[in-house]
């Protein structure tokens, strides 16, 4: 089990220590809630909506019913709403899609690469006509 300080901070932090987090073995419970507090509920790069955002989709993409529980939780706790959350999943599912077709094809990476940046490329050039007009 965690230190005293950790639990003190998961208390704190969410009203409890989750039974879940009771599970993680000794030698990583202190830096496993480190790891959880510091990412899902700090302040960092992306915003509370942008990380919930971000978990619904790599939970849907893992399959994990726990993960996506949680993560849509998060997500409408931030304020994102059903039609958004929905979106971020059909997202994970369309990448998971495309990698499965190139991975099983065994599609050349450094095509794929050469091919995208031009796409970007063409991308960006059109956005700058775009705002000229």
């Amino acid at each position: 089990m965690a230190t005293q300080q950790t639990v003190q901070e998961m208390e704190e932090a969410l009203g409890q220590v989750p039974d879940w987090m009771q599970i993680i073995a000794e030698p990583a419970s202190d830096h496993s809630w480190g790891i959880f507090r510091d990412l899902l509920l700090e302040e960092t790069e992306l915003s509370p909506r942008e990380k919930a955002l971000v978990g619904v989709s790599a939970a849907a993409a893992m399959q994990c019913p726990y993960c996506t529980y949680f993560h849509k939780e998060e997500a409408r706790f931030a304020g994102v709403s059903e039609a958004e959350i929905g979106e971020a999943v059909n997202l994970s599912g369309v990448t998971r899609y495309f990698s499965t077709l190139l991975h099983g094809n065994e599609y050349e990476h450094d095509d794929f690469v050469a091919e995208t940046d031009e796409i970007f490329e063409y991308l960006r050039e059109q956005q700058g006509v775009a705002a000229d007009d």
